[in-house]
């Protein structure tokens, strides 16, 4: 087994609390789904929020999830003026045989303009 790390983000309709929690919650069950993981294999994952993301702790939805005993931390994404607006992000680190090529980095709604290079 390897320590990997995957990344995601999701593009939020507004800065309203349930609609974070459930983009949230799509974006960590989307990305266990691609890559064929369980809580068990997620050592911990890191959420940023752009600064007009307010309403909730993107992490909420993870616990709600079953991510109980996982370590999760919340931030802020720094604050670019050309930046794609209500976003939430993660970095989840993982234990996997898969190689790093193999890794299916999740990119919902109009954050898949972030990264068109690894969006699937």
């Amino acid at each position: 087994m390897a320590v990997r790390a995957i990344r995601g983000a999701v593009q939020v309709e507004a800065d309203d609390r349930d609609l974070i929690l459930e983009a949230t919650a799509e974006l960590v069950t989307e990305t266990m789904r691609r890559n064929e993981l369980t809580t068990d294999d997620v050592i911990s994952v890191v959420f940023t929020a752009t600064p007009d993301l307010t309403s909730e702790f993107p992490a909420l939805a993870a616990r709600k999830l079953g991510f109980a005993d996982v370590p999760l931390m919340c931030a802020t994404e720094i604050d670019v003026p050309h930046a794609l607006p209500r976003v939430v992000r993660l970095m989840a680190h993982v234990e996997t045989g898969k190689p790093r090529a193999d890794l299916q980095h999740v990119y919902l709604r109009g954050a898949q303009a972030l990264r068109l290079d690894i969006a699937q």
